[in-house]
Parts: C-alpha cells; structure tokens; sequence
C-alpha cells in the first residue's frame, strides 16, 4: 500500500506537531483523518492554543474522528503580551486546558523574536511559568524557538538539567543548536522543510542527530513539504518528511518509521 506522501504505508507513522484543532480543518476534519490513517499514521500529536476557548471545543471533535490522536496545550509566545504582570494566569490556563483534553505535553511554549508580537520581557516570564508548569505535573514540553536560541536555552536549563523532557518543535537550527538541545535531553523534531531543496545544511544536522531523539512533524495547516509546497498542509504528508529523513540517514524508510514511532511514545506517553 503507498501512502499519501509517496512511502509506503506502514501503520506505524506518527506527526509530532500538527493542528488540526486549528478552523481551517472545521469543514473537512473526517476526510484529513481519513487520509492520515490511510497513509499509515498511528497517531499525532494535536497543539491547542491553551487560551483559545473555541479551539479547545474542537478538540472535542477532534479526538472523536481520531481517538489514537494525543494532545499538548500552551499559551504560545505569540499571545503572551496579554498576559504582562500575571505571568501565572497563562500557566494556570496551559495547565487547565491540559488537564481538559488529558493532554501529554505542555505545548507549544518558547520565545519567538522573529515578530516580536510580544515584549520580550513578558515572553520570557510566560514561558518560564509555562515551564515550571510541566516540571510539576511531570509533562514534557514542546518548544517554539525563533531567533531567540540564547535565551530559550537558558531558560531550559535553569529549569533543571535531566528534569526537564521536551522537543525542538521545526528545528532549523544549527549542528550546535542541536547539540544544545541534545545535552539538555530534548528531541529533535524535523518538518517538511527538511525537504526543501535548499535544505541541505538542514539535512546535515539531521544527519547528525541520535536516532533515540528524533522526530518528525508537518506542522500542519502550514510548512507543506515537496511535492505539496503552497497547499494547506495535513498529517498524512508526514511521510514526505519520513521519506527525507531516512534518505539523508541512509536507513530504510520502514526502519526509520519505527525509530521515529518509538520516540514519540517514549516521549508523549499517554498519561
């Protein structure tokens, strides 16, 4: 059976990061499952916006058309501006949207200086609020990181070296970023711009990277992979991704699937 990004179906795919709570998968949610399930994905994992009362109600609907699908919730650092000065209401909110959805992550949280949509300050004080916030109900975190790399390590590792569990969500960076993560015990998730071909610094570090700490996503509704570039992205095209990854590593895609399937459950244990 060949699944939708061209690999074969093993039933054992996963995508670490999408969001199919997000509208634009309201309409057509049953057939993107649908498609998700026929090309081989086991599961995935759902990013709620932990403060989007209405995006916490889809979810409702989307566990029901995906039962195997697994959730993280968190205020991204988009949205922290409005949370100056009360830091802890945005990790009280992650925490009771986690709790809402039996969530396994606390997620998608970090820093993003490309947009700077919020100050600085209140990003860094909402994602540490955030942080401790996984540290004491034992989940792992999922991580935006933009242009801040300094900064988001800093503040992961003040959190506890070994205490903390988490992922690099749509890692870009570089061979030392990467190792950063890796000394701090966090995964390295890999989207479809792995499979650009302008990506080959990209595919360098993912070369590098131990096969126990790595993982794939889409990111979807965005970062489509080739061949899908400029559509709204779904979790089925994951496989292009898979597809990337092992070519780069020189394993057998089917053996690279399992790898992946592996760490994710490791990391995202149904709780």
């Amino acid at each position: 059976m060949r699944g939708s990004g061209g690999t074969q179906s093993f039933g054992i795919l996963v995508d670490s990061h999408c969001h199919l709570a997000d509208e634009v998968f309201e309409k057509d949610l049953a057939e993107v499952v649908t498609r998700a399930t026929a090309a081989g994905l086991a599961s995935a994992l759902c990013i709620l916006s932990a403060d989007e009362p209405v995006e916490i109600e889809r979810a409702r609907g989307v566990a029901a058309a995906w039962p195997a699908i697994r959730f993280a919730a968190g205020v991204h650092p988009h949205r922290s501006g409005a949370y100056a000065g009360r830091p802890e209401e945005a990790a009280r909110l992650a925490l009771a949207a986690a709790d809402a959805t039996g969530a396994t992550a606390i997620g998608e949280i970090g820093l993003d200086y490309h947009y700077d949509f919020s100050p600085r300050d209140v990003q860094h004080a909402v994602f540490v609020a955030q942080v401790n916030t996984a540290l004491e109900t034992d989940r792992p975190v999922v991580i935006h990181t933009r242009e801040a790399s300094a900064d988001t390590f800093r503040i992961l590792a003040e959190a506890g070296r070994g205490k903390l569990r988490g992922v690099m969500h749509c890692f870009t960076g570089t061979a030392e970023e990467a190792a950063q993560a890796l000394a701090l015990g966090f995964h390295i998730s890999f989207s479809g711009i792995l499979t650009f071909p302008k990506a080959s610094d990209l595919r360098d570090v993912a070369r590098a990277i131990p096969e126990d700490r790595l993982l794939v996503e889409t990111d979807a509704p965005f970062l489509a992979p080739v061949p899908y570039r400029g559509r709204r992205n779904e979790p089925a095209w994951v496989a292009a991704t898979l597809d990337a990854l092992a070519a780069c590593r020189g394993v057998p895609v089917d053996v690279m699937a399992e790898t992946v399937a592996r760490n994710f459950d490791a990391l995202f244990r149904v709780r």
